[in-house]
Order: structure tokens, then sequence, then C-alpha cells
């Protein structure tokens, strides 16, 4: 059994609201030096068999048309 693992972010340009509220949050509960934080999703496939080429690129037709919106976000595709 194979475990890939997709990231998806949004792309940097892209205003991350909940990023923002993050890290305004994080002095006022006593965590200092930070100056930025981003926030993604992080999704799981598991296959029956090997984490071949073919199951890698199936992964990353599924992120393309549904795990992503590809014009706000982008994705990182990886085996675990």
């Amino acid at each position: 059994m194979a475990r890939v693992v997709v990231d998806v972010m949004l792309k940097p340009e892209i205003l991350d609201s909940q990023g923002q509220t993050i890290a305004r949050k994080l002095p006022q509960l006593g965590f200092d030096g930070i100056t930025s934080v981003r926030q993604g999703k992080r999704f799981e496939l598991e296959f029956d068999g090997p984490a071949d080429e073919d199951a890698i690129e199936q992964v990353h037709k599924i992120a393309e048309t549904l795990l992503a919106n590809p014009v706000i976000e982008t994705f990182d595709v990886r085996v675990e």
C-alpha cells in the first residue's frame, strides 16, 4: 500500500486572510518572532499498489481537477 500526499497552498500573490488572522493572534498568545503565516490544505491518498509513475500522474490529475483551484492555488505531490 502506498500513500501519496498533496499539499495545496494559495499562490503567493493571493491574500490569505486566515493566515493573517493567525499571525496577528500569535503575539497575544505569547508567540513572538513570527512575521507571516500561510494556511493550506493537506490530502492523503492511499493506493492498493505501489506509488509508481502512473499513480503519481493520476494524483496530479485529481489535484488539478478536484483538490486545488488552479486559478488561486498551487499544489505539491509527494510519496510518503
